[in-house]
């Protein structure tokens, strides 16, 4: 069995180019992820939270540095390959759900699996699975604009999950909720996440929620360091 990390950052930087200067973003970030392991990624507005994530989900490349999935370097993997890892092997939940609007709740769970190859009939007993265990069976046949916020966001849950990813990868997935339905999402996204056995970073501005995950780092400076 493979022992090594789910996902390992090693060494990362980032930097945008502006005008005639640059904005060092990451400067050299570390962060090694275990196989089941929740962590919450904390850190002031415009600190990179979300570059980290895109690079660790393999959406940016860094500048310099490494990022491995499972011991294995991604650096050297063209857009296709780095597209089918995405595909396969990570699941993405933002804090604005993204919902497909002309598409149903279920269909928009299936609509992954089918893109990955899966038949219709087996994707939409794994999209009712998910949606059922996200309290929402009975809404399953309902648009994105006949639930509520807190349900359009549990939809999107059950979307990240459904192509068995190794790695869940959340940017303030309840950062647009009212306290009380943030709450009740982020418990079903973490009873799921445990259910599964992924691999999880969710970045959090909620100190409450932070303290409820396996453990926290926190992004400042362009450095990860333990919370």
């Amino acid at each position: 069995m493979n022992d090594a990390p789910a996902l390992q950052l090693e060494a990362v930087h980032r930097t945008y180019r502006q005008g005639g200067g640059g904005l060092h973003v990451l400067r050299g970030a570390d962060l090694s992820l275990a196989r089941g392991e929740i962590v919450a990624l904390v850190g002031p507005s415009g600190s990179g939270k979300s570059t980290l994530l895109h690079i660790a989900g393999l959406l940016e490349r860094p500048d310099a540095g490494e990022v491995r999935f499972s011991g294995q370097n991604c650096g050297g993997f063209d857009d296709n390959t780095r597209t089918e890892l995405r595909r396969s092997r990570l699941g993405f939940v933002y804090q604005f759900h993204h919902l497909l609007p002309e598409f149903s709740a279920v269909e928009n769970v299936i609509v992954p699996q089918m893109i990955a190859g899966v038949a219709r009939a087996a994707a939409k007993a794994r999209a009712m699975s998910l949606l059922e265990a996200m309290g929402l069976g009975e809404r399953a046949g309902h648009r994105p604009g006949q639930l509520s916020g807190g349900e359009q966001q549990r939809v999107a849950i059950a979307r990240a999950l459904a192509n068995n990813p190794s790695v869940l990868l959340a940017d303030e997935p309840t950062g647009n909720l009212d306290p009380d339905t943030a709450d009740g999402v982020f418990a079903q996204l973490v009873s799921l996440a445990k259910q599964h056995g992924l691999a999880a970073i969710i970045a959090t501005h909620n100190p409450a929620l932070a303290g409820r995950m396996d453990r926290a780092v926190r992004l400042d400076h362009g450095l990860l360091t333990g919370v």
